[in-house]
């Protein structure tokens, strides 16, 4: 079959980094096609390119045998190319409705009939198979609905082309499914899927062929996957073999550091208690929707907590807010890293020492040989790659922006506790590795930490303890020796069926 979209020769650098040298391959109608690399291997700037919002500095991109000269990315849509990115391109204040009939809203005596324009896209919506009410603000859905969201604006457009960037990192089990089954007729209606992802599994069970890129430069090719190994993917990604990607090491672990007593919320009704103990990992497992990061906010006082107490060391945790949980020894790395977890516009070493200010600048006195040593300090512990810790933050690969993350908080004094939530979201599997061994190092050192996690594998390859959380509530707590993945699973279903995972 003759190759529907052709990558030639492309290459592009920024100040500093050569993102991508050389890149070709081609694509045939019809066809599920996986991208593959690790953080900072090009994927990205190469969709980007893709979508018209970048431009390559040589080489060219071709559909159906005519080469595309985008200006922008509305030409890139009109030549019948739209890319999911994995930061969602959503208007948080409009429904679902509005998003998806955005600049195409039915009009009747020259106003816009919202009457229609519910039923039109709730017909639509049904025939995909999301159930989303389309008359709610994208500002009060899940993330994993929003990304159901932008998947069917694509697949309304009737696009030729659809590549989607990490597109199951917050879809529940279920909505994977549906993507999945999307994906299928898609395929049959002969569009092309890009798909770009770090989920091994996922790539295997729905793509036809992949290309592996690595430092910019194309890794691997293949047209089949018949005859490819995980592991050797894996390799072809990394450079390297990676044996055991948690890594996971018996350490000491001692006393009671966090206690939680009863701690409940509006989003939270329910009310959890548990303990994590010096030195270690403590896993929260569930399916989307359970209330794992709902307790996480409330237990840092992100969200204002109506019951329960929280213990650091036997003092209590006053004042239900960050900054009280912050100055008892207690951090949050959040979900939703591009919303709640990075300062966009900013720097590294912004990102970096914006919580250390008031230590080393009392008087509101900026201090920026102190941010700088502190910047260069932490990128050089986490491996942070960068050209420069001037670089904007935006510019980095998820992994990298965890990592600064990470940084901030481990600049602060006195962490006693770590939460962190959905560590390795989006992030390839070089990086996961090195995301674990930073974890492994502060528990090491009689940190507590708690870990969130939507994979299973992930959850039970780095953590000591594991609760299950169901409809809100902690159904199960196992201990390392214990740990099943259909007892886990089956403790996170809310008909709690061991039938229901046969």
């Amino acid at each position: 079959m003759a190759s529907f979209l052709e990558f030639k020769n492309i290459s592009k650098g920024y100040p500093g980094v050569q993102a991508l040298s050389d890149i070709s391959f081609a694509v045939e109608k019809g066809a599920v096609h996986g991208l593959m690399g690790e953080n900072g291997a090009g994927k990205s700037t190469l969709i980007r390119i893709l979508s018209g919002d970048q431009s390559a500095d040589t080489g060219e991109i071709s559909l159906d045998g005519s080469v595309q000269h985008y200006s922008s990315t509305r030409d890139a849509f009109d030549a019948g190319v739209i890319v999911i990115h994995q930061e969602l391109q959503l208007v948080a204040e409009l429904t679902v409705a509005e998003n998806l009939w955005l600049g195409r809203f039915p009009a009747k005596a020259g106003m816009i009939d919202f009457k229609k324009l519910v039923s039109d896209v709730s017909q639509k919506l049904e025939a995909i198979g999301i159930d989303v009410d389309p008359r709610i603000k994208v500002a009060n859905l899940s993330i994993g609905q929003r990304q159901m969201v932008e998947i069917a604006k694509a697949v309304m457009l009737d696009a030729r082309v659809i590549a989607l960037d990490e597109p199951t990192s917050s879809l529940s089990s279920r909505e994977s499914e549906i993507l999945f089954a999307l994906i299928g007729k898609l395929k049959a209606q002969g569009k092309i899927i890009l798909y770009i992802s770090h989920r091994l599994d996922e790539v295997f069970r729905l793509c036809d062929s992949l290309t592996v890129l690595r430092d910019g430069k194309l890794a691997a090719h293949h047209a089949s996957l018949a005859e490819v190994t995980r592991d050797q993917v894996i390799t072809e990604m990394v450079g390297r073999e990676i044996s055991n990607i948690w890594g996971w090491r018996a350490r000491k672990i001692g006393t009671e550091r966090l206690k939680v007593e009863k701690l409940g919320g509006r989003l939270l009704p329910n009310p959890v208690s548990f303990d994590v103990r010096s030195g270690e990992i403590f896993g929260f497992f569930g399916l989307i929707g359970a209330g794992r990061s709902e307790m996480a906010r409330l237990l840092y006082g992100a969200d204002h907590r109506h019951t329960g107490t929280v213990t650091i060391d036997g003092v209590a945790v006053g004042g239900n807010n960050p900054r009280h949980s912050i100055e008892a020894g207690m951090v949050l790395c959040p979900e939703d890293r591009k919303f709640d977890g990075i300062i966009q516009g900013r720097s590294i070493e912004e990102n970096i020492a914006v919580s250390s200010r008031r230590h080393f600048s009392p008087l509101g006195i900026l201090q920026p040989g102190k941010e700088a040593r502190l910047a260069d300090r932490f990128i050089e512990k986490l491996r942070i790659r960068t050209p420069s810790r001037k670089q904007d933050i935006v510019n980095l690969s998820g992994g990298n922006q965890q990592k600064v993350i990470l940084g901030r908080w481990l600049s602060e004094q006195g962490v006693k506790v770590l939460v962190i939530d959905e560590p390795t979201r989006g992030i390839d599997v070089g990086a996961k590795a090195e995301i674990y061994n930073i974890l492994y190092e502060l528990a090491e050192n009689g940190m507590a930490i708690i870990v969130i996690s939507s994979e299973l594998p992930e959850v039970m390859g780095i953590s000591d303890r594991i609760a299950v959380m169901c409809q809100g509530r902690i159904a199960a707590v196992y201990d390392r020796d214990a740990f099943d993945e259909r007892k886990i699973l089956a403790a996170a279903l809310p008909d709690r069926s061991a039938a229901a995972v046969a």
